[in-house]
């Protein structure tokens, strides 16, 4: 028995696992935050008396912090529900977290979150990397021809 090759296919058997728990996670994240702010909506009565609910959302997250814990704010709903909405027509990447999403959620332009994702996709960008470039107004600085 070659005990190294053992031991080299444990681990790399542990890494091949812990990617895809983490990839079913982030997917059962996003699925179900989605799913969330779907109901959100619905229960404020549609998209658009959706942002005029908030006192409906406050009220969701008390219960739901007493109930449940935390990570259950009134911020955290508010973004479930803004993801349900920027999403209804796009695809979910697999490739970004929530914290992606947190971080693109704040910005308004659909051209310039359109062009972070891709950039998170391409370059496999941690949430550090995603700030740095936003904070430094990289989308900005493109020229007209590479924005469109």
């Amino acid at each position: 028995m070659n005990y190294y090759n053992e031991i080299k296919r444990e681990l790399i058997n542990n890494e091949v696992y812990k990617k895809v728990k983490d990839y079913s996670k982030n997917k059962s994240d996003l699925t179900t935050y989605y799913n969330v702010g779907k109901l959100l909506v619905e229960a404020q009565g549609g998209e658009a008396r959706a942002k005029y609910g908030d006192g409906l959302i406050k009220e969701y997250a008390n219960k739901l912090t007493r109930e449940l814990g935390k990570g259950y704010s009134t911020r955290s709903l508010k973004l479930m529900r803004k993801f349900y909405l920027f999403q209804k027509g796009q695809t979910v990447s697999a490739q970004l977290t929530w914290s992606h999403y947190t971080e693109l959620l704040n910005i308004r332009d659909l051209n310039k979150i359109n062009y972070y994702i891709k950039i998170i996709e391409e370059q496999n960008l941690s949430v550090r990397e995603l700030r740095k470039k936003i904070k430094n107004n990289e989308y900005e600085r493109l020229d007209n021809n590479t924005k469109e």
